[in-house]
């Protein structure tokens, strides 16, 4: 076993703490079988579920994304094997439980009560990494992360969604950034969306009237994965950034299981690889959603938001230790 892996057990061991060395089928699951830790004390990076699907326009069944995320994800392990990051050991990391949603029938109440838990989230200077849920959920969560001060963000998704106000609520999946943008949290100078494609193309004009670039599926092959990483970086530059990957970024094939499939996406590697050049910005938090577990009994797509998760809980734990180490 690597020696920094064995300190790690080690040291998880004495602080009583130690799931991770139980056989991967046992005990209550959690995600990446962190310990549960509702209370938020000394956590720096938590992470959480949000079981929610009312603004979906098509398939529903996101609401289901978390729970089946966290069975998956326990077979995240201790280490990355290329960057050598061992999250756990840079942060404290936790699972905080679900977002209690109230207003399960109503829309736009609920996006208020997942607003007012990462408000808490913030406020107890929690990093939040969460499993949804549709792609509704991020703009609750934008809105307390960039309360301060308005985030760039890296968005991997086959839809900008960009879109106002569809059928009576401006809160479905197809308009969290639209919304996150107008309430001030969002700047769209600093957002980059990659993966772009499908016949909702029509449907996105204010990505590009905002000054959000927009990477379509035909230049991210043409540019390569090394230069769209280079203009990621480029667009968001050193300030705050929120990364948010839709799992219908890639393709069906890999991800079958979502509400608003397109074909002709990205392959998991490839979305493993944009995350991983995310390393070393300063980055606030990030999400996995879109993960509609009845659609793939298989379990594949669980797995793939599993460790879309892992790879951004390994960027992001290098974010938070570095501005702990800034601070000190």
């Amino acid at each position: 076993m690597d020696e920094r892996v064995l300190a790690h057990v080690m040291r998880e061991v004495e602080a009583g703490t130690a799931d991770m060395i139980q056989p991967r089928y046992t005990e209550i699951p959690t995600f990446m079988r962190r310990p549960h830790r509702p209370d938020m004390k000394g956590v720096e990076i938590g992470m959480i579920g949000v079981p929610f699907d009312l603004g979906v326009t098509n398939r529903p069944g996101a609401r289901h994304g978390p729970r089946e995320i966290r069975n998956q994800s326990s077979m995240m392990g201790w280490v990355h094997h290329q960057s050598g990051i061992m999250p756990f050991d840079l942060c404290e990391v936790a699972d905080l439980g679900d977002v209690r949603i109230e207003h399960r029938y109503s829309l736009d109440e609920g996006i208020a009560e997942i607003n007012a838990f990462y408000e808490q989230v913030v406020a107890a200077r929690v990093t939040p990494l969460t499993a949804g849920g549709d792609h509704s959920i991020t703009y609750p969560i934008l809105k307390a992360v960039g309360a301060r001060e308005p985030v760039g963000l890296v968005h991997i998704d086959a839809h900008c969604d960009t879109l106002g106000e569809y059928m009576g609520s401006k809160f479905h999946h197809g308009g969290p950034f639209r919304n996150a943008v107008e309430a001030g949290v969002l700047d769209p100078t600093r957002t980059v969306q990659i993966g772009i494609r499908g016949m909702s193309e029509p449907l996105w004009d204010f990505s590009y009237d905002s000054g959000m670039r927009v990477i379509h599926i035909e230049e991210f092959y043409d540019m390569g994965i090394s230069r769209v990483i280079e203009e990621a970086r480029r667009v968001v530059g050193d300030g705050p950034t929120y990364v948010s990957f839709d799992v219908d970024g890639l393709d069906p094939a890999y991800a079958p299981g979502t509400g608003t499939p397109e074909v002709g996406g990205l392959t998991t590697f490839e979305g493993q690889a944009l995350v991983r050049g995310l390393c070393g910005l300063n980055l606030v938090g990030g999400d996995v959603v879109e993960v509609a577990p009845p659609f793939d009994p298989s379990g594949v797509t669980a797995l793939v938001g599993a460790t879309m998760m892992f790879e951004i809980l390994c960027v992001l734990s290098e974010a938070v230790s570095a501005r702990r180490t800034k601070a000190a």
